[in-house]
């Protein structure tokens, strides 16, 4: 039953959400081998000046341990 909740800047359009949430979906369906039916996608936007306190201390920074794919910047 794989979840995965992303966090991006605003501005994106309901279609382009859809959109990303059914190819990440099928990835994760094809990849993780099960029914794409067990599959959510949730996406959360977060305004650019909220990123650092919401997303990336809250997330990223208390759970890097977690991260297979760490971004390329930093806030250090």
């Amino acid at each position: 039953m794989p979840h995965v909740k992303i966090k991006c800047f605003s501005g994106r359009s309901e279609e382009q959400k859809r959109r990303c949430a059914q190819k990440i979906a099928e990835d994760i369906s094809e990849i993780l081998v099960c029914d794409i039916s067990s599959v959510s996608v949730a996406i959360e936007d977060v305004e650019k000046e909220a990123w650092k306190e919401e997303v990336w201390d809250k997330d990223m920074a208390a759970d890097k341990d977690l991260l297979y794919k760490k971004p390329e910047y930093t806030y250090d």
